[in-house]
């Protein structure tokens, strides 16, 4: 779900565990427009240590933590740092393979759609700005 901003922002992010690594396909609807201002084509993605997609008086999902980062490694190198979305006129999809988890470790854990691209620099989280869009990882039985 989206934040204030952007309260038609919905999409959904399945995760499948594969036998090689897990298998990750995302879909996004009400993404921030390409024709308002300041607008990114890419946004950051990634996975948050807490499932609590409450906002605060903030307009901002601050209940998430930080990355998931078990190993204590520098951005970009954090188990929960994902491929940017690349917004397309507020929709997007896609779908990549990853080993950096598996989906056991991130139940229970949040994704995060920023409103900014991850520069893949910026310690600790890639300067992807604010927190735009939210959603709780749960297992489906």
């Amino acid at each position: 779900r989206g934040n204030h901003l952007y309260p038609d922002l919905y999409g959904i992010v399945f995760f499948c565990q594969m036998p090689y690594g897990v298998f990750v396909n995302a879909q996004f609807h009400g993404l921030p427009h390409l024709a308002q201002e300041n607008v990114n084509r890419f946004l950051g993605f990634h996975i948050h240590e807490n499932g609590d997609c409450t906002l605060n008086a903030k307009n901002d999902f601050a209940n998430v933590g930080n990355h998931y980062n078990p190993d204590n490694l520098p951005h970009p190198n954090h188990r929960g740092d994902l491929p940017p979305i690349l917004n397309c006129n507020g929709y997007a999809w896609q779908s990549f393979l990853t080993d950096a988890f598996t989906v056991a470790e991130i139940i229970g854990r949040s994704v995060i759609v920023h409103a900014m691209h991850d520069d893949f620099m910026t310690q600790p989280s890639g300067n992807s700005g604010a927190k735009i869009g939210c959603g709780i990882i749960t297992a489906n039985a």
